[in-house]
């Protein structure tokens, strides 16, 4: 593949510039003392677009962990006929990646390397999943789709069960009692695996009732013993207390960026060091100064420097600080396993 190709493919410029605006104006990547985690990519989501591609421009970003959240109910049989064949289409995906890499290297385009970092995966030697019914199809939770379930989270990629949880939002009729049994019964499943869980919590427009009522149900029955992600989280400090203090991780991505969103920066400054977590939610949500692209994981490099930035300004700790928090917690809680160092 010549050099032009293979930008042109990767939407790179000939300086190595990854992000453009809307306007098609470069836009300089944050510089990032530290390797980057998202912990929450649908790169389900890239089907029938680029997704190799997407892999490698989160590469030469600096990501050393993706996971992607997979679902049982929503993908299978919708868009892949089987949880094999999901699973198949994911390593296709890695696969390529890893060729357009290798193009990417033998032309002397580079992730950039971290000093202090050198017994970390790469990021295509390390892209999991967790899987789950999200609360959209939680009343197509059946015996069919546990056993989906099952074998997805049976893959050596697997390493927790998620997106689950409660939508009381505008998109989702399902009565909570519905949500409520499924929610219930997927954290049964991670306890018995030993498994983490992510939860996606989303409120009705004038309440918190969805993440009161999954406060709840994690403060009766415990949390996993190795641990909860409240993913995607767009409430302010005082919604996030309880769940903190149930000892649950709390990810922020592309929303803490936007303009209005002060409530979440709040949060992302009082959160605790060892709880914080950064994502993309890719393909939504794109952060400013990307807002309005189709948001990718790469773009996990402007959330987690708006984290860092807005605990370095608020005192509560060095920007490389938390950065260094976000990548430790990302691989403690999914991937104790992988070899960390800092």
């Amino acid at each position: 593949m010549a050099v032009d190709e293979l930008l042109q493919r990767l939407g790179v410029d000939e300086d190595g510039t990854l992000f453009h605006d809307k306007k098609g104006r470069p836009v300089a990547l944050p510089s990032a003392p530290a390797p980057l985690a998202d912990s929450h990519g649908h790169l389900t989501g890239f089907l029938g677009h680029d997704a190799p591609a997407v892999l490698v421009r989160a590469a030469l970003a600096g990501l050393r962990l993706l996971v992607v959240p997979v679902d049982p109910v929503d993908e299978i049989p919708r868009r892949w006929g089987s949880a094999g064949e999901l699973l198949g289409w994911i390593d296709a995906q890695v696969d390529e990646a890893r060729e357009l890499l290798d193009a990417c290297a033998a032309r002397g385009i580079l992730p950039p390397g971290a000093l202090g970092y050198e017994g970390l995966p790469s990021l295509l030697d390390n892209l999991r999943i967790v899987a789950g019914a999200h609360p959209y199809g939680a009343a197509e939770l059946d015996g069919a789709a546990l056993a989906r379930l099952d074998e997805l989270l049976a893959s050596p990629r697997a390493v927790g069960v998620g997106e689950i949880g409660l939508d009381l939002g505008p998109y989702n009729e399902l009565p909570v009692d519905v949500q409520e049994r499924a929610f219930r019964l997927q954290l049964e499943l991670a306890r018995e695996r030993e498994l983490p869980v992510e939860l996606h919590i989303r409120d009705g427009a004038q309440d918190t009732l969805a993440h009161e009522l999954a406060a709840r149900v994690l403060a009766e029955r415990g949390l996993p013993a190795v641990g909860c992600d409240l993913h995607c989280f767009t409430q302010g400090p005082e919604v996030m207390a309880p769940f903190v203090e149930l000892g649950c991780h709390v990810a922020f991505g592309g929303a803490a960026t936007f303009g209005r969103s002060d409530d979440i920066r709040a949060a992302a400054t009082s959160c605790p060091e060892e709880l914080l977590l950064s994502e993309t939610d890719a393909p939504y949500m794109a952060p400013v100064p990307l807002r309005g692209l189709r948001c990718e994981p790469a773009m996990v490099a402007f959330s987690a420097d708006c984290v860092a930035r807005v605990r370095e300004e608020a005192d509560v700790a060095p920007r490389a600080r938390s950065y260094e928090a976000m990548l430790r917690n990302a691989f403690g809680l999914l991937v104790p396993s992988a070899r960390y160092r800092a």
